[in-house]
């Protein structure tokens, strides 16, 4: 039969796969063929793994014998380029790592393998997850399949392009400062944050350690809240994961909400006119179901993207020192070892990389460090301590994703702080650990989808799925 992949969920394939209707074969080859005819112009996958239909075939042994039946057994997923796969190529995006080969599994892949997924490929992102458009890839831009003049945003930017083209049915990206919300908000579609340490980090590969959280995309709050089910937990391999035991049933979702909305959140310059009254008629439609809206006051958020800028670089600057072409990658070679590692960095990261690194280095730089590193975090604590005080009055916190719609390609590229305002609703919930959702709101006069981000007290994500 006809397998009609927009408007397919996790629980319609797992129902398509039980009866009968489709084996897991053909709704991969589904997906396969989708990918053949759009791939070359999205550019979201970077590699397509040539054992798909073998791992759809074990699927499909599994469902016959009836061995290990679960909601995700199966199921077609893509992986963001820096999620690790035992004996598969993995990159980041980046010609320091072409040809590396992962030596172990991420937790959040052993966990997705006991269930039986299908790992379509490695989808694309910007280089070590640093950029917000995926332009800064070192295999291309993915273009956004809603118009294909536009961004897909980033860094998850093939992760979210993956799904909106129907290349896979859900994908996992990791989320930084935004990296999973703001790519779903330009494609149409859903994006998690947890909490976090809700998601292992093990086998992620660092870009900004305090920060750094792997998180599902798909089309609904549904699948991403089935895949991060089966992802989450403390794991003995990362000492910062962590998640409250919960008994099954025992998970009872608020069915109206207490929404808090921080005041003076549009007096900031940069955001377009559509995002505003998209959210303004969000509010309004919240307020019909039965929601309560509540004006709060968050009066240190201002600072949040300033001091993203100076932690994440600073983590980045020691993150990266590792890529030195003796331990991983391709070594450029040189005279002496000094050359070694001035070629290898200089040739095998790109631009943004660099240019993070740079930063980092300086705000860590004696001399500098109270200044910039230390202030930072006691701001960041204070900030901390503003949304501790808002979920005393509220269940959930909403602002806008992103700041404008998907921009075209190239149009923000010489202007590296008008990109990272981009960042300016995302970059909190990194800050202070919380779980933030990216969930679809409409679109713009240009038909370009528009989003609104929820934001919930640490290991609430439940406050998601109402």
């Amino acid at each position: 039969m006809a397998i009609d992949l927009t408007t397919l969920t996790i629980k319609k394939a797992h129902e398509g796969l039980m009866s009968g209707d489709f084996t897991a074969v053909e709704l991969s080859q589904a997906y396969l063929e989708e990918i053949k005819n759009k791939n070359a112009d999205i550019n979201a996958y970077l590699e397509v793994y040539e054992d798909v239909v073998k791992q759809a075939e074990e699927a499909d042994r599994k469902i016959k014998s009836k061995i290990n039946i679960n909601l995700l057994i199966g199921i077609p997923f893509a992986i963001k380029d820096n999620i690790l796969i035992d004996g598969r190529k993995v990159g980041a995006a980046s010609k320091i790592l072409e040809g590396y080969v992962a030596p172990y599994d991420a937790t959040a892949i052993s966990n997705l393998k006991e269930k039986g997924v299908v790992f379509i490929g490695r989808v694309n992102m910007d280089e070590f997850a640093m950029g917000g458009s995926t332009e800064n890839s070192a295999y291309g831009v993915t273009k956004n399949p809603v118009d294909t003049s536009r961004v897909a945003g980033g860094s998850s930017g093939g992760s979210a392009a993956a799904v909106a083209m129907n290349g896979a049915l859900v994908a996992l990206g990791s989320d930084t400062g935004g990296s999973v919300r703001q790519p779903a908000s330009f494609c149409g579609v859903v994006g998690l944050k947890p909490t976090y340490g809700a998601v292992s980090r093990h086998g992620l590969m660092a870009m900004g350690s305090s920060l750094d959280v792997i998180g599902p995309i798909g089309k609904t709050v549904e699948d991403v809240e089935i895949i991060f089910d089966a992802i989450k937990g403390q794991d003995k391999y990362d000492s910062t994961s962590f998640y409250p035991h919960e008994e099954s049933g025992q998970r009872c979702p608020l069915t109206t909400l207490k929404i808090g909305v921080p005041k003076r959140i549009f007096d900031q310059g940069g955001i377009d006119e559509e995002v505003k009254k998209n959210f303004n008629d969000t509010i309004s439609k919240l307020k019909s179901l039965g929601h309560t809206i509540i004006d709060i006051d968050l009066p240190n958020i201002s600072h949040a993207l300033g001091v993203y800028y100076v932690i994440m670089p600073a983590e980045v600057s020691s993150n990266m020192a590792r890529f030195d072409g003796v331990k991983y990658g391709n070594i450029k070679k040189g005279d002496t070892l000094l050359e070694d590692y001035l070629n290898t960095r200089g040739e095998g990261f790109g631009k943004e990389v660099r240019r993070r690194i740079m930063l980092g280095t300086y705000v860590l730089s004696s001399g500098y460090y109270d200044a910039y590193y230390g202030k930072a975090n006691k701001v960041r604590n204070v900030i901390r301590a503003d949304f501790t005080k808002a979920f005393k009055e509220v269940d959930v916190i909403l602002t806008p994703t992103a700041p404008t719609p998907a921009f075209k390609i190239g149009e923000k590229t010489k202007d590296p702080l008008s990109m990272y305002l981009e960042d300016i609703f995302t970059v909190t919930a990194n800050l202070v650990g919380i779980p933030a959702m990216s969930v679809p709101s409409g679109v713009s006069s240009e038909k370009l989808p528009l989003s609104i981000q929820i934001m919930a007290p640490h290991f609430k994500e439940e406050s998601f799925f109402v």
